[in-house]
């Protein structure tokens, strides 16, 4: 991202009461152990580290899709779940 990384864009998701509840997922090339504590001690969601082959990469993009559009309950959601 131009001009900020993405934990300074979290930090600020985060830190803004109209934004906070906002689901975020971190999809990095990173396995760093340290960048995994750091991210959800700043309020991430997830963490996900992006597959090596295009094939993982869909399988990676599908089951979350269907975590977040079909199985959590997320604040707000009224559609009877």
């Amino acid at each position: 991202m131009p001009r900020k990384d993405g934990r300074e864009a979290l930090k600020e998701i985060k830190s803004d009461p109209k934004l906070r509840n906002i689901p975020v997922v971190v999809f990095t090339t990173s396995k760093a152990e340290e960048d995994v504590y750091k991210t959800y001690e700043l309020g991430v969601n997830s963490f996900i580290t992006k597959p090596v082959t295009f094939d993982n990469l869909i399988k990676v993009m599908q089951t979350l899709g269907t975590y977040w559009l079909e199985i959590v309950e997320l604040p707000g959601d009224n559609d009877g779940k």
